[in-house]
């Protein structure tokens, strides 16, 4: 995937992630507005009050207007910023709601919305390092927010770490034993991983025999047998002492009824591993079927 490419694929996702936030963040807007009559005075706090109602309406220059009032007349807090970062975000101003977003994070460090949003906004300019960042601090601070799971996954995505994307659906999936979708979701997690190690081990080593292996493997998954017996001939070329490439050979043959060819490849298995239990099990069947 090329640099426009995963911008672009950025920012559609984060239309989506957006959205997701700010739902939340309406359903949260009660404590919110007890935070600010606590924090603030009775004239700032209906200013505020205004502010969030505009923005639930979707006035964002009225709720704009209101928020930086309060600030103007002295009610710096970190839940104001936060509110006016999310204003910014709602029009496309990221560099704006960045600039609220960590005014937010400095007047109180342990405050994980704005680290949340700041990694959508990141991630909708291309910047994918400085996303994960926040959104692995926002995670450390609120490990059960789900949404900002998954979009840390996101990110993973379109920065190319699939170890790290398998990593966060596995926690989801402890998180959430009886969702399907985690399982689906971790399984097709799993299947790219052993995608991007193949690639991995095609460019670092082509003459490896391990990729011959797993080339192998594949094929028989396919029921492709032939190019598999093919590939795990390649992989005896380059390493012939190699566990397990007979065995699999045998495996083939046998199933093809080459009794001959699967006693061969059994032998030659057995004097590598002497004591493979797979080995000695196919053998047996090997026998018993020759009776």
């Amino acid at each position: 995937m090329t640099a426009d490419s995963r911008l672009s694929e950025a920012k559609r996702s984060l239309t989506v992630t957006c959205l997701g936030w700010i739902a939340l963040w309406l359903n949260t807007l009660f404590p919110v507005s007890c935070l600010a009559e606590q924090m603030l005075s009775k004239t700032l706090e209906e200013r505020f009050t205004k502010g969030v109602e505009a923005q639930k309406a979707g006035q964002l220059k009225e709720a704009e207007w209101a928020f930086l009032e309060v600030l103007r007349q002295g009610g710096k807090t970190a839940f104001l910023h936060n509110n006016l970062g999310i204003v910014y975000q709602q029009q496309g101003a990221h560099q704006r709601a960045l600039s609220q977003f960590r005014e937010a994070v400095r007047l109180q460090p342990d405050y994980a919305a704005p680290r949340f949003l700041m990694g959508a906004s990141l991630m909708s300019l291309g910047k994918m390092a400085e996303a994960i960042r926040e959104l692995e601090q926002a995670l450390k601070l609120d490990p059960g927010q789900t949404l900002g799971r998954l979009q840390l996954i996101r990110a993973y995505e379109l920065a190319g770490s699939p170890v790290a994307v398998v990593d966060q659906y596995r926690k989801l999936r402890e998180d959430h034993p009886q969702d399907p979708e985690y399982a689906y979701q971790l399984g097709k997690a799993y299947l790219k991983l052993s995608g991007w190690a193949f690639q991995r081990m095609k460019e670092l080593n082509p003459r490896s025999p391990l990729l011959y292996q797993t080339l192998a493997n594949n094929y028989r998954l396919q029921g492709r047998d032939e190019l598999a017996v093919r590939a795990l001939k390649q992989a005896i070329d380059i390493d012939p002492k190699l566990p397990e490439l007979h065995l699999l050979l045998a495996e083939i043959y046998l199933a093809q009824g080459k009794s001959g060819e699967a006693r061969k490849e059994l032998d030659l298995e057995l004097s590598i591993l002497p004591d493979s239990r797979a080995a000695l099990a196919l053998k047996e069947k090997l026998e018993a079927s020759s009776r």
